[in-house]
């Protein structure tokens, strides 16, 4: 009796791991999706993540106090960068506003304000004058910004981050992209209008540590 009531008890905890797991396993299709054909990455031996965002995006907006805390600790052989997307035409100003930053190097200290000048203050940074006007209150010379904003180079970059953009079928944003090959974001990761970043962030820690292991059997 007690040898059976010890493998019972073996069994229900056999159990209620594997209910665990599979609570917590990451399915494709739902909490992911592959991108197919696999894009060519430029992070050599490092994983690359992309984010694909927009300033014009609310959602972004939400996800970036979680997505700064993440940064502090991704792994070392992560290579993060962003990519801004252009959904619609009203989106193209913002694209060449963060190619503008960092040309510019403004990037790191103006890229949260941008944010926070759009969602919180409600500025049109989308309209030349608003967007000049704003930037020589924060200490950068407005006509050198206007001057990099209209530049070939700044358009050029715009229009690649448009080509990859489609090159990589992105669907909505924050989008984020691993090694080329997987694709996931907090719609896919939560339930109904709950957002779970935690959830979130776990997928995309395991999506580093599948590419991980693709890379190491290279």
């Amino acid at each position: 009796m007690q040898r059976f009531a010890g493998w019972l008890r073996f069994a229900v905890a056999v159990f209620s791991l594997a209910l665990s797991v599979a609570a917590h396993a990451q399915v494709a299709g739902k909490d992911y999706q592959l991108i197919n054909p696999a894009q060519p990455t430029e992070s050599g031996n490092k994983v690359e993540v992309i984010e694909f965002f927009s300033y014009a995006c609310p959602h972004c907006n939400t996800l970036e106090p979680a997505l700064t805390a993440w940064l502090k600790r991704k792994p070392a052989d992560v290579e993060f960068r962003r990519i801004p997307v252009v959904f619609q035409d009203s989106w193209l100003p913002y694209a060449r506003i963060f190619y503008t930053l960092d040309a510019m190097g403004f990037l790191d200290k103006l890229h949260h304000e941008v944010f926070t000048a759009v969602h919180e203050q409600r500025m049109r940074l989308n309209e030349p004058k608003a967007l000049f006007d704003w930037v020589g209150t924060k200490g950068v010379d407005k006509q050198k910004f206007a001057d990099t904003y209209n530049s070939f180079s700044v358009q050029s970059r715009t229009q690649r981050a448009v080509d990859i953009t489609k090159r990589y079928n992105v669907p909505f944003t924050p989008a984020m992209v691993v090694d080329g090959r997987y694709l996931t974001g907090p719609s896919m990761t939560s339930t109904g209008n709950n957002v779970d970043y935690d959830h979130f962030f776990k997928v995309l820690d395991q999506m580093i540590a599948s590419a991980r292991k693709n890379h190491s059997a290279k």
